[in-house]
């Protein structure tokens, strides 16, 4: 199995699946490998690479909280933080935080809602997104994932505190040059979901080689057979890879794939 982040790793800095990388990919699904994604992005954005490719691949997403399976438009496996590990965990970040900023993704990654301090960039599907309500619907449900974003804090250091003080509690990574810290329930990461995947599908971690580029990557490239970690990745990713490949603005996967697999 290949297993593939998306952002920074398979498609290009703005945004496009290059030619080169959509027909390799085509390739690998003819010659029989399966092909998953696993990336930090909600379900309602994988159309925008779905659009892009000759077929769609099932994506483990949310870090890991979320597989899914396009062909179904199903959810095979969530993993969400419950409504009481939100309250608990939001407490703590207000309380250690005071200018932070909190944001949900709901219905399997589905809706995201946010509160009204929340930085919002352009989102494809405007109706999936929307300002909290009150104060209390953050806590309401359970959540894919809860975001969480400082505007006078330093990236590194904002990750550490938040970290620091969530300790066991939750699993919090990043993937973002700003101060921005993705929280998930406790154990959930992409090395999670890929290995429900795998082991559903009768496969261990020997049997998988694993792409990405930024921190929230290393758990899955800890846990694959074979790592690589993209030319433009994050020391921390490199530390852990087994290899480096081309940049993703290089087609690095696709330079990969076709050397791996001679394809």
């Amino acid at each position: 199995m290949v297993a593939t982040d998306i952002d920074g790793t398979l498609i290009r800095a703005d945004g496009s699946l290059s030619r080169r990388t959509a027909e390799t990919l085509e390739r690998l699904l003819t010659a029989g490998v399966p092909t998953v994604l696993c990336t930090g992005r909600p379900v309602r954005w994988l159309g925008q690479l779905y659009d892009q490719m000759v077929e769609p691949l099932p994506a483990i997403c949310a870090n890991g909280a979320i597989v899914y399976d396009p062909d179904t438009d199903e959810i095979l496996r969530a993993a969400p933080l419950s409504a009481e590990l939100l309250l608990d965990v939001t407490k703590r970040l207000r309380e250690a935080v005071p200018d932070v900023a909190l944001a949900v993704e709901v219905n399997d990654g589905r809706h995201f809602l946010h509160e009204p301090t929340w930085p919002m960039h352009w989102d494809g599907e405007h109706h999936a997104v929307r300002v909290l309500s009150t104060p209390e619907e953050l806590t309401s449900a359970p959540a894919a994932k809860l975001l969480a974003r400082s505007a006078d804090s330093e990236p590194a250091e904002f990750y550490e505190l938040v970290s620091r003080v969530l300790g066991d509690t939750a699993e919090t990574t990043h993937s973002s040059s700003s101060a921005l810290v993705e929280i998930s329930a406790a154990g959930v990461t992409k090395a999670a979901g890929l290995a429900w995947l795998c082991e559903r599908e009768g496969l261990g971690p020997a049997d998988v080689i694993g792409f990405g580029d930024m921190p929230n990557d290393v758990p899955l490239l800890s846990w694959v057979g074979h790592a690589v970690a993209m030319g433009n990745a994050h020391p921390a990713v490199r530390a852990v890879a087994d290899e480096v490949a081309p940049t993703n603005d290089e087609d690095g996967v696709a330079a990969s794939l076709e050397r791996i697999f001679e394809l």
